[in-house]
């Protein structure tokens, strides 16, 4: 498990010291990198005086890359966040995940809820991505580059593999992460932010609703362009400044 060390502000000033770090937890085929320095997020919660902890997902970036879907299960996952709040030394986090992040930060939160202050639940919503996905398709597209019959499956796995991504790796997390839930215990707050052009968090608003939990709609955005919006991040620094 590939993490960084949490990131101090850029003035030099130092964290909030009445506010937790901000764990940041990444999407399916991308890593720490690419989702949360390359679209502003570190700097921006710098520049907000909080202090960040990153990490690249097993499976994804600088981590391991093993092929079983039983090291992909969300309680796997979820016991290696809490290996790097160890590892980082932080008793009590706020987080933010993206996409399939959150089914990450959901098995933290519901195995560990006391090292988990407030979250914001990003581009995803009550229907898992990878449950919608005929395994077959994404084996075709990731082993023997074919063509699948979801064209769906094509855009997610094809800019990745492009990427230079473990294939094998990516076709264990998707049978590993499908159906797992997304569920944060009702004692800690929670805020949805979703790009009004993005289909992945479907039904995100209406969770919010049951959940008394706030929602954001970015208009304009999709699900790879909601991550570089000022909107989004705006509205989660805002929220997680709350007490």
């Amino acid at each position: 498990m590939h993490a960084t060390e949490p990131v101090e502000p850029a003035d030099g000033g130092g964290a909030d010291a009445a506010l937790p770090p901000v764990l940041l937890v990444h999407g399916f085929a991308s890593d720490a990198a690419i989702t949360w320095e390359g679209t502003g997020w570190v700097r921006a919660l710098e520049d907000a005086g909080r202090s960040t902890i990153t990490l690249d997902l097993r499976g994804h970036g600088s981590s391991d890359k093993p092929v079983d879907a039983a090291s992909y299960a969300p309680e796997m996952l979820g016991a290696d966040l809490v290996a790097v709040l160890d590892s980082a030394g932080a008793e009590v986090v706020d987080v933010v995940g993206y996409s399939m992040g959150n089914r990450v930060v959901s098995a933290l939160a519901t195995s560990a809820p006391e090292r988990v202050r407030r979250v914001v639940v990003g581009g995803a919503g009550p229907n898992e991505l990878f449950a919608t996905w005929a395994i077959d398709d994404a084996r075709a597209v990731l082993l023997r580059d074919e063509t699948p019959r979801d064209p769906v499956i094509g855009q997610v796995l094809r800019p990745a593999i492009a990427a230079g991504a473990d294939r094998e790796a990516l076709l264990a997390v998707i049978e590993g992460v499908s159906g797992a839930p997304l569920s944060i215990p009702g004692d800690i707050p929670v805020l949805f932010v979703a790009g009004e052009n993005d289909p992945v968090p479907a039904g995100a608003q209406e969770l919010a609703r049951e959940w008394g939990a706030g929602f954001v709609s970015v208009p304009g955005r999709d699900h790879v362009s909601t991550l570089t919006s000022r909107a989004f991040k705006s509205s989660a620094i805002d929220f997680l400044a709350e007490d």
